[in-house]
C-alpha cells in the first residue's frame, strides 16, 4: 500500500498536517461565517422602495422620488434591481442608452446633471429577453451593481425593489451601506394592503425604519368631469399605516396621464400641474422627501 492510499484510507482528524481533501480543515463548512462586508459606495443615505406584490405602481414611485430628490439639489441614484421586469429606463425614456465601461467600473447612464441610472436592461440583447437566474446570481449582480457602477458622490441611492420580500430585498439590505429605510407602495384593496403589511414587517426584521406607506391607484380621475371614481375601495393604505405605527405618505388616484407619462419615458411629476394626480404626487415626494430629511441619521 502506497503511503497516498494509507493516508487515503485512515480517518482524518482537527490534528492532521497532511492537508489533503479530507481533512476537517480543507472541507467547506470549516470557511469563516457572516455577512459579507457592506459594498463601498460613497452614498449618504439609501431608499428601499418595495411592495408586496406587483402592479402596485412601485416603480412609478420609485421614479417620481429619484426626480423630487435631484430637482432639490441632491445627487441621486437610481438602482433598478428588478431583474425580472426592469422598466426604469423605459419610464424615463433612456431604454436605448448602454452603460460605458471605463477600466473596471461602470459607468451609470446619466439622466440629468444629478440623476444617474443602472439597471439590468441596459443589459439585455432587447426588451424581450429574460432573466433567468437562481439567487446566487442576483446576489453577485447587486454586489456588482453597488461596488463596480462609478456612482461618484452620491447624497441618495433609491433602489427599485422587485414584489415581495426575496433575495433581491435581503440581498441589499445586507450589502447597501447606509440604509435610511423603506418606502412600502400598496394599492386600496384588502389583498395589496395585506401584502404590503408583509413587506412591512419583512423591513422591520431586518431593524430598518419604514419610512411610510402610499396609497397608489386610490381612486381614478374621471377625464370628463375631473371627480374621483373609487375603483378600488380607499384608506387601506392609510389604516395599514395606523396599523403599523409608521407615517402615511398620502394617495395617489389612477390616472391615464400617469400611464401615458410612464410610456413616454418622462416622470409624471414634471408634468401636469393643473391636475389632481400631479397635485397629489408632488404633495406624497415633498411629505416624503420631508420624513427622509427630518431624521437623516
Amino acid at each position: 500500500m502506497t503511503e497516498q492510499s494509507a493516508h487515503d484510507e485512515k480517518i482524518c482528524d482537527e490534528n492532521c498536517t497532511d492537508n489533503c481533501d479530507t481533512c476537517p480543515s480543507a472541507q467547506p463548512h470549516a470557511a469563516p461565517k457572516g455577512l459579507p462586508p457592506k459594498a463601498k459606495i460613497d452614498v449618504k443615505h439609501v431608499i428601499l422602495v418595495l411592495s408586496g406584490k406587483g402592479g402596485v405602481g412601485k416603480s412609478t414611485v420609485s421614479v417620481n422620488l429619484a426626480y423630487a430628490l435631484a430637482n432639490k439639489g441632491k445627487k441621486v441614484g437610481l438602482l433598478d434591481l428588478d431583474f425580472h421586469g426592469p422598466n426604469i429606463p423605459k419610464m424615463l425614456g433612456i431604454e436605448d442608452q448602454r452603460p460605458a465601461v471605463l477600466g473596471t467600473m461602470i459607468e451609470p447612464v446619466h439622466v440629468t446633471g444629478n440623476l444617474a441610472v443602472i439597471s439590468m436592461a441596459f443589459l439585455l440583447p432587447d426588451t424581450s429577453t429574460p432573466v433567468v437566474w437562481r439567487g446566487p446570481m442576483k446576489m453577485v449582480a447587486i454586489q456588482q451593481f453597488l461596488a463596480e457602477v462609478n456612482w461618484g458622490a452620491l447624497d441618495y441611492l433609491v433602489v427599485d425593489l422587485p414584489p415581495g420580500t426575496g433575495d433581491e430585498a435581503l440581498t441589499i439590505a445586507q450589502l447597501a451601506p447606509h440604509v435610511r429605510g423603506a418606502v412600502i407602495v400598496t394599492t386600496p384593496q384588502d389583498v395589496a394592503v395585506m401584502d404590503a403589511m408583509r413587506a412591512a414587517k419583512f423591513i422591520e426584521k431586518l431593524d430598518l425604519p419604514v419610512l411610510g406607506v402610499i396609497e397608489n391607484m386610490s381612486g381614478m380621475v374621471c377625464p370628463h368631469c375631473g371627480e374621483i371614481v373609487n375603483l378600488f375601495s380607499a384608506g387601506g393604505g392609510k389604516k395599514a399605516a395606523e396599523d403599523l405605527g409608521v407615517p402615511f405618505l398620502g394617495a395617489i388616484p389612477l390616472d391615464p396621464e400617469m400611464v401615458k407619462a410612464g410610456d413616454e419615458g418622462r416622470p409624471y411629476i414634471l408634468r401636469h400641474a393643473d391636475s389632481p394626480t400631479w397635485r397629489a404626487v408632488d404633495s406624497v415626494m415633498e411629505h416624503l422627501v420631508r420624513e427622509i430629511e427630518s431624521d437623516p441619521k
